[in-house]
């Protein structure tokens, strides 16, 4: 408590001489601010362009998390933990043989470690070592599988390889190390909040600065820990920073006094970013509380609307707590995105959508009832994406689409207020004065922004109603200019492409369905935000991820990252893969692994079988320490010493 009075004081006499430095010479204001207009463009570039290229760069590098040996001689990796075996060529083990039905089964791997194979309504049956599988049964390393007569081996990776195969994906796709994206957002943050300063003439509260500040420690104290823990991929966290940074400047804009609450809402999105991320790391825990997911869903939905109050832009989407103001539907994407992913055995052992459609025709109703049309039609989206990967029925979702159609209608005769906002979109510039107010001074202040803005704090938008949540893009453009504010949606863009592109390699299906469905969710409401705003589509009152102004929006913006971030594949990178804390010697890791992995030299399978060696000969992979180099990267300013932590591919 002592530092921080301390720090206070410091802070508010450091304000006190700038305001006199400002009075004393008038001129130095101004002359900051042309130059600072400058400056940040540059900055965000660096920023942004060198975590973008470092996102989009990646080749996701499959890994093999063991094999399944045939009796032809063929040795097919696994590099999901979640596979399908069948005749088709989408299957990720492709059987070609008539007996083999073309979605035969599956065999999946848990988090920790152990296989289970489904048969998925063959024709002519599944088994395990002779046995037949009438739904799942348990596979140990070793065993020998059947499918409809065609037989397999389950075989570990052997630790040379999967140590061959950890410096190969460490080099393929290796990260930036994020020190230098630090000392550049440190500069961004610091010159932002000069920049509001000298707007105001020095004539701040002291929270200013120090939110700020914290922001700024509250980044480097993020990767520093992770970084000590061995953790890699910091760039979507450094974007997300980078655009809490200008929501943090917006709410300066519009309300000195909001910047603290907006800071702490950052704070609690970091850590909800955490929690669930580390939560995700556990499939069992996950798929165990999906029921009270769609029941927070709902629930959230439901005291909304009976205790909600309407805002004076039509929308009954605000509960008053005390003091705070909380949105609750922004949390309740959250739980609905966490009720809509599935495993893959899951998917297989019930296939249709059924209970889905409960869940979200549930939660478009209590939508619809609060006037929220944004929402709504960002929660559709959202399960049109989960509908097709949960099933790839599009007659199913086509009819459900249609019904939803008419629904649409019903809603926009009985809620005039919607209505109003149809009627106006296309043409706002015909009742500038009413209807079409806000859009037409978002569009004006947008223009007078140019390409590097007037300075932030320095704008007069933030004047109108709703400014820095709907109408937020526009801010962006006026005081910080074009190029800042295409970069921002470009972020948002770039976080959705990372994603997608992740799940090609991607671990478990309920990775792959939550990532799709946040990152659709991301970019559809930054659409319904910007495009709204600048009257291309009807301006629906959603948030601008990361960046408008709001606690409960900050908070589901960090949680949706934490799907994202699962989806991340590259060594050491992501939270869907436990990590092995084993301080011992080389020689004991190593004699554990060949211990776990040693597998007895099978029994001739049949009398066309190949020659036994087909099932240890190890598939060769080049040495890639043949150079010097043991395949580990290193950062340039903070090397960690090998403490024997690594992905768990035992």
């Amino acid at each position: 408590m002592q530092v921080l009075e301390n720090l206070t004081g410091l802070l508010q006499a450091g304000l006190d001489a700038l305001a006199g430095l400002l009075g004393g010479l008038p001129g130095l204001g101004e002359a900051y601010t042309t130059g600072v207009r400058y400056v940040l463009p540059v900055l965000a570039l660096l920023i942004l362009l060198t975590a973008i290229r470092s996102l989009l760069g990646v080749r996701h590098t499959a890994e093999i998390w063991a094999y399944l040996n045939l009796e032809d001689g063929r040795r097919i990796p696994l590099t999901h933990w979640e596979n399908i075996v069948g005749r088709q060529s989408t299957a990720d083990v492709v059987l070609d043989h008539p007996t083999v039905s073309r979605t035969h089964a599956a065999l999946i791997r848990s988090d920790r470690g152990d296989w289970t194979v489904y048969d998925l309504g063959s024709k002519s049956g599944t088994a395990v070592d002779g046995a037949p599988v009438a739904e799942s049964a348990p596979v140990a390393l070793g065993q020998t599988l059947s499918f409809a007569g065609v037989r397999a081996r389950l075989q570990a990776i052997s630790p040379e390889e999967a140590a061959t195969q950890r410096k190969l994906r460490a080099r393929e796709d290796r990260p930036i190390p994020p020190w230098g994206l630090l000392v550049l957002m440190t500069f961004f943050q610091v010159l932002t909040c000069l920049q509001l300063i000298v707007a105001e003439g020095g004539a701040v509260p002291v929270s200013l600065p120090l939110s700020f500040l914290a922001l700024t420690a509250l980044m480097w104290c993020y990767c520093l820990t992770l970084r000590a823990a061995r953790q890699v991929g910091f760039e979507m966290e450094m974007i997300a920073f980078f655009l809490s940074t200008l929501s943090l400047s917006i709410t300066a804009s519009s309300n000195l006094n909001a910047v603290p609450k907006q800071f702490f809402a950052i704070l609690a999105g970091v850590v909800a970013f955490l929690v669930l991320g580390i939560f995700l790391r556990d499939l069992d825990h996950a798929r165990a509380i999906r029921w009270l997911m769609a029941a927070g869903a709902i629930g959230l939905l439901s005291i909304t609307l009976v205790l909600g109050s309407e805002s004076k832009f039509g929308a009954q989407n605000w509960l008053h707590i005390g003091g705070m103001t909380l949105q609750p539907s922004e949390l309740a994407k959250i739980c609905y995105i966490f009720a809509g992913s599935a495993t893959l055995d899951r998917l297989f052992r019930k296939r249709n959508l059924g209970l889905f459609i409960v869940l979200t025709f549930a939660c478009l109703g209590c939508l619809a009832l609060m006037s929220d049309f944004g929402t709504a039609a960002i929660f559709f989206v959202t399960f049109l994406v989960i509908g097709f990967l949960r099933s790839g029925d599009w007659a199913t979702l086509g009819i459900i689409c249609g019904g939803c159609g008419a629904g649409l209608m019903v809603v926009l005769s009985v809620k005039p207020y919607i209505m109003r906002r149809f009627s106006i979109w296309g043409h706002v510039w015909e009742d500038a004065a009413n209807l079409g107010y806000q859009q037409t001074r978002t569009m004006s202040a947008a223009a007078s922004g140019g390409l590097v803005g007037v300075g932030a704090g320095n704008g007069w938008l933030q004047a109108i109603g709703a400014a820095d949540t709907d109408l937020v893009f526009g801010i962006i453009c006026e005081e910080f200019g074009l190029i800042i504010a295409a970069l921002a949606v470009l972020c948002i863009v770039t976080l959705c492409v990372f994603s997608v592109r992740a799940t090609r390699a991607g671990r478990s299906s309920f990775y792959t369905i939550a990532a799709c469905a946040a990152s659709s969710m991301m970019v559809f409401q930054t659409c319904l935000n910007v495009f709204g705003a600048v009257d291309i589509l009807p301006l629906t009152g959603v948030t601008f991820p990361f960046v408008s102004n709001g606690g409960t929006a900050m908070m589901a913006a960090w949680g949706l990252l934490a799907f994202l971030k699962a989806t991340d594949t590259r060594q050491n990178a992501s939270f869907a893969i436990r990590r092995k804390n084993k301080r011992k010697s080389a020689a004991q890791r190593r004699a554990e692994e060949e211990a776990r992995c040693e597998q007895p030299v099978p029994e001739p399978i049949g009398p066309s079988e190949p020659t036994g060696e087909i099932w240890d000969d190890p598939v060769h992979i080049p040495d890639w320490d043949e150079d010097g180099d043991d395949g580990e990267w290193h950062d340039p300013v903070i090397d960690f010493p090998d403490d024997g932590e690594e992905d768990d591919h035992a």
